[in-house]
């Protein structure tokens, strides 16, 4: 049997997928509960009707692109942690915009879109350069930089953009991603159009990756930074940029959970994790555009589901989050997987 990488990146979290599903089973089974009632209740709350569909596209925008915030950062040999901080300082810009600019939406909408993109690729530089520059570890700067993400903009919500307040106002409707249509042909719910952002942003990454020259550095210094050096590439650059689109992509989380899903932005008691969520969606996406997408649909699924499994088989959410765990465990313990594969068939063989 002859596994090349590209079917070994695709075995992998399948099987993970999988692995994950029927440990949860067997948890459920050693705890009293049926895994057949619970899977079915988690797949009636993600997908039972047009309400739980709508409700698992909202739930997958943000993931989608935290993931591609993570992976992007991957592919040049970085580990972008700050996720969360750049959705929370996207998500702040992305409001601040749409409460306090007066236009109409054609303008009011990218700007208020662009400024969440700019806020969070703006916090993705500072770590970019102190790490090209400097040496800094881009895992140390990123974490101190989720806190001070964190911290600040409660302080702007409480002293900027409220009066002691611990909620703004709501956004005008000119800078709102929400849908009338969507909200109609699902129940209410609170799908918008950030879902067309977010798979916009998951072809563009694909695009520059694997179609421009741009990208073909950002690998080759994710490989090897100091032969591409030697080969003429600008390291730093590719350091800084590659930092900075990250931070654009997790920016835009932000901003389509507050121009999307909210309207507002309230004082944070702890992060969103949707940072954290979205280093787990890029690892089970091997870190590929699409990928990620899938990824982040399912992760979506189990998220929303998860609120079905207590009240129609007495399961509680808790586990879901276990089955996370553990799916990640196993893409995350892929030379196991790669060894499974080889026994399956004696003598079997994977390519370079």
């Amino acid at each position: 049997m002859i596994v090349n990488n590209r079917w070994f990146g695709i075995l992998v979290p399948v099987i993970s997928v999988i692995v994950g599903l029927l440990a949860g089973a067997i948890i459920m089974l050693a705890s009293g509960h049926n895994p057949i009632e619970g899977y079915a209740a988690l797949w009636r709350g993600a997908f039972g009707d047009a309400y739980t569909l709508g409700e698992t596209i909202r739930r997958t925008t943000p993931l989608i692109l935290t993931g591609l915030a993570v992976a992007f950062a991957f592919k040049t040999g970085l580990f972008n942690i700050g996720a969360e901080g750049q959705v929370i300082v996207g998500w702040l810009a992305s409001i601040w915009v749409g409460i306090e600019v007066d236009a109409p939406m054609i303008i009011h909408l990218p700007l208020a879109v662009l400024a969440g993109a700019v806020a969070g690729g703006l916090w993705g530089f500072i770590p970019g350069l102190l790490k090209a520059k400097l040496g800094v570890h881009e895992v140390i700067i990123t974490i101190m930089m989720n806190y001070i993400a964190l911290h600040v903009t409660n302080e702007i919500i409480r002293s900027v953009l409220t009066d002691q307040d611990t909620t703004t106002e709501p956004i005008t409707a000119t800078a709102s991603l929400a849908s009338v249509w969507l909200q109609n042909i699902t129940f209410y719910s609170r799908v918008h159009y950030g879902i067309l952002i977010a798979l916009l942003a998951a072809f563009i990454m694909w695009f520059i990756i694997e179609r421009t020259t741009y990208g073909y550095e950002l690998k080759a210094v994710g490989f090897n930074r100091h032969a591409s050096n030697y080969a003429g590439m600008n390291v730093s650059r590719n350091i800084i940029l590659s930092m900075v689109a990250g931070g654009a992509f997790a920016g835009l989380a932000g901003t389509m959970e507050g121009l999307g899903t909210y309207g507002t932005i309230s004082v944070m008691s702890g992060f969103t994790n949707l940072g954290f969520d979205g280093i787990a969606v890029a690892l089970l996406g091997s870190n590929n555009a699409f990928g990620v997408v899938l990824a982040a649909i399912l992760f979506g699924a189990l998220k929303e589901g998860a609120g079905e499994m207590p009240t129609a088989a007495g399961v509680p959410t808790e586990l879901v989050d276990i089955i996370i765990a553990l799916i990640i465990f196993f893409v995350a313990s892929s030379y196991i997987i790669r060894w499974a594969l080889l026994r399956f068939k004696k003598g079997g063989k994977i390519d370079a």
